[in-house]
C-alpha cells in the first residue's frame, strides 16, 4: 500500500500557476486510498521504463515512478499537458 507521494518544489509551483493544486491534491488522495480507477492510473509506454501516470483533470497528467529504496513511495517527476 502507498505511504506517500513526493513531488519536487517546481512541480507545486507549476500547479499553482495553472490553478491545479486542489485538483492535484484530490487525485493524490484518491491514489493514497488506492482508488486508482478514479484517476485513470496506468503504466506509460514503453512498459519497461517503469514510469506511471495518473490524471489530475481532463487536460493534465502527473508522471511518477516508485522510489528505489521504498516501493510504497511515489516520486512525481513531471506534470504534463498531454494534449501538446
Amino acid at each position: 500500500m502507498l505511504k506517500r507521494i513526493i513531488e519536487l518544489n517546481w512541480i507545486l509551483e507549476y500547479l499553482e500557476k495553472r490553478w491545479l493544486v486542489n485538483q492535484y491534491k484530490k487525485a493524490k488522495n484518491y491514489l493514497l486510498l488506492w482508488y486508482a480507477d478514479k484517476v485513470l492510473f496506468k503504466k506509460r509506454k514503453p512498459y519497461t521504463s517503469k514510469i506511471f501516470q495518473f490524471r489530475i483533470n481532463n487536460k493534465y497528467r502527473a508522471f511518477w515512478y516508485f522510489d528505489i529504496n521504498d516501493k510504497s513511495i511515489f516520486r512525481v517527476i513531471e506534470i504534463s499537458d498531454h494534449q501538446d
